[in-house]
Parts: structure tokens; sequence; C-alpha cells
């Protein structure tokens, strides 16, 4: 089993039901979601475009996935995150914005928040003692040898390659999208997600997925509510989506 430490807005949350719907799948429940029938981009395989961040599940990358280190268990885990979520202001992100990042888009900050690249920053440090190393089949799913320097050395000291200064935040949408079919496929995205994209995002939470077997889809485990500088009255408990 593996867990990832990503954040996620809730499953009411319509950026949420938006692209569990363009993705086909909720990472809430695990149920496979009917894709979008889009005649602007007929001709192009919407399942095989979504594959890969299908089987993540909608969500931001804080700390990557993880088998956890020996002498650790998912109950000690668990205890660090609701402490770690409790010493943690909510915030928003104003506004997110399609983005192509390399050969696939996302959905990122339209300008820097820095809330985000510290939480991020404090995720991976505060959580490293429950991973175990990398071994070396997941060393080299990370291609090391396409990684600059400073990658490599972040691969190695932390088990990803894209954190502190290399850290981006982003949700991705698609899988890898051929040249040719760039400019049409960022359309379409920006048509899909047109009712939300206005709409500020709360980072009121993070999330807790985990991968049951090699190659299984990532679901959400549980959610664990930012809660620094809330009324006792109003903060909210953690919740465990699997029960």
């Amino acid at each position: 089993m593996r867990y990832a430490i990503y954040f996620t807005p809730p499953p009411n949350d319509a950026l949420t039901m938006i692209a569990a719907n363009w993705l086909g799948r909720d990472a809430f429940s695990g149920a496979n979601v009917k894709l979008p029938s889009l005649r602007a981009i007929e001709g192009l395989d919407i399942a095989a475009l979504t594959e890969e961040p299908r089987r993540y599940g909608f969500h931001a990358t804080l700390k990557a996935p993880f088998r956890l280190a020996e002498g650790k268990s998912e109950g000690e885990l668990l205890s660090a995150l609701l402490h770690f979520s409790a010493s943690i202001t909510p915030f928003t992100i104003p506004r997110l914005v399609i983005r192509r990042l390399g050969d696939f888009f996302a959905l990122v900050p339209d300008a820097p928040v820095s809330e985000l690249n510290q939480l991020a920053n404090d995720v991976v440090v505060a959580f490293d003692r429950f991973r175990a190393p990398l071994n070396a089949v997941e060393t080299a799913r990370r291609k090391p040898e396409k990684l600059t320097e400073n990658q490599r050395h972040l691969l190695e000291r932390w088990g990803y390659p894209y954190v502190f200064d290399a850290f981006r935040f982003h949700m991705t949408l698609t899988g890898a999208v051929s040249e040719k079919d760039q400019d049409l496929v960022e359309r379409q995205l920006a048509a899909f997600f047109a009712p939300v994209l206005d709409e500020p995002v709360e980072v009121g939470n993070i999330a807790l997925f985990v991968e049951q077997e090699p190659g299984a889809p990532f679901e959400v485990h549980s959610l664990h509510p930012l809660s620094a500088g809330v009324p006792v009255s109003q903060r909210v408990k953690p919740q465990h989506i699997s029960d």
C-alpha cells in the first residue's frame, strides 16, 4: 500500500465535481463517472487523454506517494495529520487557470500564492519520517536521467524531485498531449472548466490518499481540516471517507 498527501477540494465542491466529470472518476467514492461527449475534440480519445490523471484522482501533490517506513503505522500517520492540520491556517487561491506544463495540462494559480508554497514545504518535511526510502523501481520511475542535478538530489533526499524551489502547485487534467492537438485541448479545457474558473478555491483541508496495491487507483482515505485560527466551536473533525 502507498499513501500520498494531496490537496483536493471537498466532495461536494463544484470544482471537485466538474473535475471528476472531466477525468471520468470520483476519487472520493471510487466510482467511474461518464466521460463528457465533446464535439469540439471529436477524433481525440478523452479516456486515453485522461488515463494517467484519472488513476491518481483530482489533486495537487503536497507529499508524493510513499510506502510507510519500517516501524510506522497508518494510525501514527493519521495522528500526525490531525496535529499538523490543526497548526495550519486556512487560506484561499484567488483564481485557477488552465496552463500547459510541458506536454500536459493542469489547473494552476493565476498568480503566486505564498501560503501554498509554505504548506507544501511544511508537509514535505513534517511527514518525511513516515516515508520508506525509494527502492530501485521507484527511483527508475522518476527517470532520474532526465532530471537536473538539483532534482536528482531532491529525489534522493526527499523521495520526489519537485519540492521546495522545484515545487509548482498544479492539479493535473491530462496526460501527454501531442503538439498538434495542444491548442484544441487547451480551448476545450478552458470551456469545460469555465463555470468554476472565476471562483476562488479555499484551501481548507489536506487529504490522505491511498493506493491499495501497485497500479490501483488512488482514493481519498480522509480529509483533515486546516484549523489554526478557527474558533473551536467552528472546527470540523477529520472526515474518514471510507467510514
